[in-house]
């Protein structure tokens, strides 16, 4: 899909391509859309597209995608009929709970891990989460993963400024590698706050003689 997005980069229709891609990446998560506005904003570096505008492109369209996402959640997976089983309404409580109490921290990380931010959202829709703090966590986490992944890609382009392929490369293996350092940390919290939670069984007390 990049290969037949790149020949748009001098085009203003960039912008909208952009848009669209990271709105439908939000609910149908085979869309590559990180890689495309990696890609595209290679090509930033070499002053066309805008790398402003891409940033815009990008995060309005991923704020408008994860509305949609929260939509769907609170009328689809909110009505109940898809949570009659008892595991599936466990976890449903489960992760209403979670974003009550942190909320925003789910919301904003959520955006760098692949399909994490689908769930979230859907989730976050099926529990009538406060769309106010919804959209401002969502505001956030917009703004910043499109900073980041047009920001990744316009450092590739910078350092290989005569290779623009090789800049993509680049800017992919930077972005790749930036969401595997998030998901180690993430992995390592949550393995730390899992040994908190168990609890040391209290020693039995011997009755006094």
């Amino acid at each position: 899909m990049l290969d037949q997005v790149i020949p748009l980069v001098t085009s203003p229709w960039i912008y909208l391509v952009v848009f669209v891609v990271v709105a439908l990446d939000a609910f149908f998560p085979a869309v590559p859309s990180e890689a495309i506005v990696v890609g595209v904003s290679t090509f930033a570096a070499h002053g066309d597209p805008s790398i402003v505008g891409l940033i815009a492109a990008a995060a309005v369209g991923a704020f408008l995608g994860d509305t949609v996402s929260y939509g769907l959640g609170r009328h689809a997976l909110g009505s109940g009929r898809f949570l009659r089983a008892r595991a599936l309404r466990a976890a449903h409580d489960w992760a209403g709970r979670t974003l009550q109490s942190r909320g925003g921290t789910v919301l904003v990380v959520s955006r760098y891990i692949p399909g994490g931010r689908t769930a979230a959202t859907l989730v976050a829709g099926s529990v009538r989460y406060p769309i106010q703090r919804f959209w401002f966590f969502t505001a956030i986490a917009a703004v910043s993963w499109a900073l980041y992944s047009t920001g990744t890609g316009y450092l590739g382009g910078r350092i290989f400024h005569d290779h623009p392929y090789q800049g993509i490369l680049a800017g992919l293996a930077l972005a790749f590698g930036l969401t595997l350092a998030i998901e180690g940390v993430r992995y390592l919290v949550n393995r730390r706050a899992a040994k908190k939670a168990v609890t040391v069984p209290d020693m039995p007390v011997s009755p006094r003689p």
